[in-house]
């Protein structure tokens, strides 16, 4: 007949085995495993119940009836000699089956954390802090619903009105301080900080009425709820650098400087040769002429409307024919009405700050793509004009439709002109040729993407938006958890090359499992698949099992 064996092993764990005499001799039929904790022992003997219950008909056997610990296992090792044993006759206590009580995502969170230390953001000295970036990462929502995550996560839970006080007191304390330091000493060793990458985007509130920083503005999800504009500031790979919120109705071409400013002061880099890109949206006097002064150099996207006067030269000598892939290196005024090409001269000019202090130095570059592209952008735009014209369309504002009174006509000189720029992409910069050739100035803007991208992220996966606080502080607090909380997805996705969205659908199905069995509660990790542990590995962490 088989019966439960439990022996002490020279490491002090219990096994249990699966057994049966024969002839006076013990063989072991199977060796379960080996239990350091009661619960493990309690699994374990109840594996061996199953074990023997499919082999006999019955027995008498109470693994789930009485608990049963490891102290009542003889131990042999010399540790035992001074070991208190059990009094005799003592039954032990009569417990329940085995239970699960709970499962959680605890290795995500404890991914998730390791991360954020890594980046060395435990410096900011707050724990909710910390919860509240691994929460925003993991699935964004509200600080009530964020206790809801946590617990998925098997995170130590606080009250809501801690969550609230410590988010409240957020702003005030050293937190976007150092999370600032932290992004900008990883760039620095990453080699990143030679290109910064500025884009603006705007964040709607949940809220009937304006304020002074809520206010109705243009809103590039064309809505007309109370908003704030955000200017984000990124490397060249598109980790954060710094974040700042301005009033709803500020346009985005004011708050670059801004930004800029607080970033080269924050870290002292006055005089550290740095360029900054920015889109079209950003060109503005003001705003180049105050980049130059903090000694910065610079790369905007140019307006397409600033190309016939760009250009004069070469549209006074070549007409409006380009080749793919030409780019026509030349200067464009600082101010409107400041005229700086010579179309008496077929070479386009070379700028430097010296000759051409009243001009920047523009590059213009052509592309068949983006021209095939423009075509068809300005083929149904110009459908959409004649069929406003004909009155088959209800007559609306629309490009190249020339109203006077009630009468309708097409603008053909505009329709020409529109004809003549497709293809064509400009950029202002004040990076002389010596320094960065034409080919480089464009290679730099088109590494906007990544800032592009910063953005995608803090509004999908980490849904920055809607916002439901009302205070500054409280706004200001929520942009430093979702400053914290891309700059963490950063470096995963980065190390990983798995976006942040992915890593978190892999992981976040691998629960480790809190039973009670035995009479004593033990929570077991999960199982790790080979894929999951690559992520896990490229991150540098090992879990404690």
């Amino acid at each position: 007949m088989a019966y439960v064996r439990k022996v002490r092993t020279a490491s002090g764990a219990v096994a249990v085995q699966v057994a049966r005499k024969d002839q006076g001799k013990v063989v072991v039929l199977a060796h379960l495993g080996s239990a350091h904790t009661d619960a493990e022992l309690g699994v374990l003997l109840d594996q061996a119940r199953q074990m023997v219950l499919e082999g006999q008909a019955a027995l008498d056997f109470e693994v789930s009836a009485r608990a049963q610990s490891m102290a009542d296992v003889a131990d042999f090792r010399e540790r035992a000699l001074v070991a208190v044993p059990a009094k005799p006759g003592q039954s032990a206590p009569v417990v329940a089956p085995g239970r699960t009580l709970g499962t959680s995502s605890r290795l995500l969170y404890d991914l998730l954390a390791h991360v954020y230390d890594w980046l060395g953001f435990d410096e900011v000295g707050d724990e909710v802090f910390r919860d509240l970036v691994i929460a925003r990462i993991v699935e964004p929502t509200s600080k009530i619903d964020a206790l809801r995550v946590l617990a998925d996560l098997g995170a130590t839970l606080v009250s809501y009105k801690t969550i609230d006080r410590h988010v409240r007191n957020l702003h005030a304390g050293p937190a976007r301080a150092v999370v600032a330091a932290k992004c900008f000493e990883h760039s620095r060793d990453c080699g990143g900080l030679s290109l910064l990458l500025y884009d603006t985007t705007t964040l709607h509130f949940q809220a009937e009425h304006e304020d002074e920083l809520r206010r109705v503005g243009y809103s590039k999800d064309r809505r007309i709820d109370p908003q704030i504009v955000v200017g984000l500031l990124v490397d060249r790979t598109g980790m954060p650098l710094e974040i700042g919120c301005f009033e709803g109705n500020t346009a985005e071409t004011t708050t670059i400087v801004p930004i800029i400013r607080g970033f080269v002061e924050r870290h002292q880099l006055q005089g550290i040769p740095m360029v900054v890109a920015a889109d079209a949206g950003m060109l503005s006097a003001a705003n180049l002429k105050a980049l130059d002064e903090l000694e910065l150099s610079f790369i905007v996207g140019s307006r397409t409307t600033k190309a016939p006067g760009d250009l004069e030269s070469h549209f006074h000598w070549n007409g409006d024919v380009f080749t793919d892939g030409q780019i026509i290196d030349t200067v464009t005024p600082r101010h409107g009405n400041n005229k700086v090409n010579d179309c008496n001269k077929r070479a386009e000019p070379v700028w430097n700050p010296q000759a051409h202090p009243g001009a920047w130095r523009a590059l213009w570059a052509y592309s068949a793509k983006r021209a095939r592209r423009d075509q068809r952008t300005l083929a149904a735009q110009e459908a959409r004009a004649r069929a406003i014209v004909e009155g088959s369309k209800v007559a609306r504002t629309a490009r190249f439709v020339k109203v006077r009174g009630t009468d309708r006509t097409i603008d053909e000189p505009s329709l020409a002109r529109a004809q003549s720029l497709v293809g064509l992409k400009g950029y202002v910069t004040n990076v002389p040729v010596t320094v960065m050739p034409a080919a480089e100035v464009i290679a730099k803007y088109h590494d906007l993407w990544h800032v592009e991208k910063s953005f995608r992220m803090s509004k999908s996966d980490l849904e920055a938006r809607p916002m439901f606080n009302r205070m500054r502080d409280a706004i200001e607090a929520h942009l430093t958890i979702v400053f914290a909380a891309l700059a963490v997805s950063h470096v995963i996705q980065s190390r990983t090359g798995v976006s942040i969205a992915k890593v978190i659908k892999a992981l976040r199905p691998l629960r480790s499992a809190t039973i009670n069995i035995n009479g004593a509660t033990q929570t077991f990790p999960t199982a790790i698949p080979h894929a999951e542990r690559k992520i896990l590995t490229d991150l540098g962490f090992k879990p404690g099992y």
